[in-house]
């Protein structure tokens, strides 16, 4: 049963010009939609849960969706991460009810507080077998417990708030994580720019040559497909000007670059919300949830697909099995024989 860490992912993404899609997940049908879509793509994949998801779902919830999905496509590798960790506790937390990867955010604190906060939680970690991701830099844009500056501040000092390369192999070495968040000039959220996208690819050919070998992620970028946006806002809502990362540059990030790692959040979001309110508008007696929450489902299962295609991730499931079988499939201290995290 192949619920690993992202180290079989990685290993192969890293210079297999692919990267592994990383999406947050809430509730079922998010869940659902995701594995529908990575299941016909023959995709590996990484399902994240944030600090919030876990109050709003309740970890023996989201726990339990998960472990469905993973019994029900054993052909598919997946890794359970936190996402945003912020701290120890709440890593020492994940590690115990089973994820397989851990992100710890110190990226808001100083340097030296940083270093210090992430190394505590990776020796962690990596006592129980579980990967770590971190953060170094700063990006923009608001979501759930994540703060970062705003669109218009990021944008006219957006220099000043990238990843420094000579600091992220400080970083690195200090640390002993397993993969880095960088700072390239995206932003959490619907509104990452005021006009077209433009990332600091300079910037991350630069962290691969003093970090050689070292997976990198992308966080804030989902694409806020007009398709969406353009369906909410004919339905009562109100998102004027929403703009996100194109996938054509997503693509460039995992076929080009070090990128090994790419988070989707605001897209599923964007697809349930752009369907519900699709159907209570055109169906207004409509009150039966699965009337609404379905086609929001679907619509999660086409843009996963569509974002699986542009990290260049489909059909690449098989190699990284063979690959996680090569290396002796190493799993956390904590998983029984099974390799399962179901108790």
């Amino acid at each position: 049963m192949p619920l690993m860490t992202t180290k079989p992912m990685f290993d192969l993404a890293y210079t297999g010009g692919f990267a592994v899609g990383a999406f947050n997940v809430n509730n079922m049908e998010i869940t659902q939609g995701i594995i529908d879509a990575c299941a016909a793509e023959k995709s590996p994949l990484i399902l994240q849960i944030s600090k919030g998801a876990r109050k709003y779902a309740n970890m023996i919830y989201l726990k339990a969706i998960i472990d469905a999905a993973v019994r029900e496509h054993p052909e598919l590798p997946i890794a359970i991460h936190l996402d945003h960790g912020d701290t120890v506790d709440l890593v020492k937390g994940c590690i115990k009810d089973g994820f397989t990867s851990v992100m710890i955010d110190g990226s808001h604190h100083p340097y030296e507080e940083n270093v210090k906060l992430v190394k505590e939680a990776a020796d962690t970690a990596h006592a129980a077998g579980v990967t770590v991701e971190a953060e170094l830099g700063q990006l923009g844009g608001i979501e759930e417990d994540v703060v970062g500056l705003s669109t218009e501040e990021y944008a006219k000092n957006m220099g000043k708030f990238l990843t420094d390369p000579v600091q992220a192999a400080d970083f690195w070495k200090r640390t002993g994580i397993d993969s880095l968040a960088v700072a390239i000039g995206t932003s959490h959220g619907a509104y990452k720019f005021k006009h077209e996208c433009v990332l600091a690819f300079d910037r991350v050919e630069q962290i691969m040559k003093t970090c050689p070998g070292l997976p990198l992620v992308m966080h804030g970028s989902s694409s806020v497909p007009k398709e969406y946006i353009d369906l909410i806002n004919k339905y009562g809502g109100k998102m004027p000007n929403a703009m996100g990362v194109p996938e054509s540059q997503l693509h460039m990030a995992a076929t080009k670059y070090g990128v090994c790692k790419v988070n989707i959040d605001s897209d599923l979001r964007l697809a349930l919300t752009a369907k519900i309110r699709e159907v209570f508008a055109t169906k207004p007696g409509e009150f039966d949830p699965r009337n609404y929450l379905g086609p929001g489902r679907e619509a999660i299962t086409k843009i996963v697909k569509s974002k699986v295609q542009a990290l260049n991730c489909a059909g690449k499931a098989e190699v990284v099995l063979k690959q996680w079988e090569e290396i002796g499939k190493p799993m956390p201290a904590f998983y029984g024989k099974s390799g399962c995290c179901c108790k």
